[in-house]
């Protein structure tokens, strides 16, 4: 798939438009992802100097000796924050799929505070559990938070494009995400010189868990593939300056499949002498209210048909999902 075939969406056409030309954006919004679940987001308002700073700030971390880097690691497997390296998880294992764990390391965080009153016991031991910082990383987490804070506005900007395009009220899911139990995550694809073992990618074919995700590749890299309505494996082509948005699981549920939590994967680079094979991206993965309640719309209902998902909890769908890929020690 070539740049000029990727669909890619001006958000703020969409900010700016009045109730007729809204409703006709978000319905190109709706049609690509009946048709792909995979779309870029252009004119998003997130600064330079906020992507730039996530940017240098997580490859100086990676670019660390791994010594350095496990002082930060998650305490124990199923831990979701912290340095995850090399060999801990396998994300094809979360479609059942049983492959060698995916050629990449992680560094993840979640939300920054826990809302007032929440005491379920799983939702403060997982999603609003301690991230655990790089120490003595000057400048490591107020990039990090920044570039979190610009990530959950885009997104909550995003659920409202598609709350339009899915015939609701623009406020639609406001009630469902104000307090999101989203996750960022840094992805370093070291430098490859020797063969995979059989069946190994750098992420394995997975589909995401939340309502949406927003990527944002290492500039001018490949690797990213989604698998499309016809069969086939197709490259997601660097789009400069704009991120790569592709549906989750909730989303698939909350639209009875009107649109698709698409299957996509990380495929390995061909080895070539004196090329650096290296690759990295940021992915914020949405993620509704712990206690959100995600069932069919109604506008995605067709006339006799009936709900192809029972209702699932929002948190607990996320944490038996993550805590599946995970490789045991």
């Amino acid at each position: 798939m070539s740049t000029a075939d990727f669909p890619v969406f001006n958000l703020s056409q969409f900010d700016h438009a009045n109730g007729v030309e809204k409703t006709r954006l978000a319905g190109d919004v709706d049609r690509i992802c009946r048709e792909t679940g995979f779309l870029a987001i252009s004119e998003h308002g997130v600064s330079p100097e906020t992507i730039d700073g996530v940017w240098q700030a997580t490859r100086s971390f990676f670019d660390l000796p791994i010594e350095v880097k496990t002082k930060a690691a998650a305490p124990y497997p199923g831990y979701p924050y912290g340095y995850l390296g090399e060999g801990s998880e396998a994300l094809a294992k979360s479609r059942n799929v049983d492959t060698p764990p995916d050629i990449k390391e992680s560094f993840n965080g979640g939300p920054s505070h826990t809302p007032p009153g929440l005491t379920d016991p799983q939702a403060l031991e997982f999603c609003y559990a301690e991230t655990i910082w790089p120490p003595e990383r000057a400048g490591f987490q107020s990039a990090w938070l920044g570039y979190y804070s610009a990530m959950d506005d885009l997104a909550g900007r995003i659920m409202r494009l598609f709350a339009v395009a899915l015939d609701l009220e623009e406020t639609f899911f406001d009630r469902f995400i104000d307090q999101p139990i989203s996750a960022l995550r840094a992805l370093n694809y070291p430098h490859q010189d020797i063969p995979p073992e059989p069946g190994q990618l750098r992420a394995g074919a997975h589909s995401d868990y939340g309502s949406l995700t927003i990527l944002l590749p290492q500039p001018g890299s490949g690797g990213l593939e989604i698998f499309t309505p016809d069969g086939q494996w197709q490259a997601v082509p660097p789009i400069p300056d704009a991120f790569v948005i592709n549906i989750g699981d909730l989303m698939a549920r909350w639209t009875n499949d009107r649109w698709k939590s698409t299957l996509h994967r990380v495929v390995n680079p061909e080895l070539a002498a004196g090329q650096s094979s290296r690759r990295q991206s940021l992915a914020f993965f949405h993620q509704p209210n712990w206690e959100a309640e995600i069932a069919c719309l109604e506008t995605c209902m067709e006339p006799g048909a009936s709900a192809k998902y029972a209702p699932v909890r929002s948190g607990p769908y996320l944490m038996s999902k993550f805590k599946s890929t995970v490789e045991a020690e």
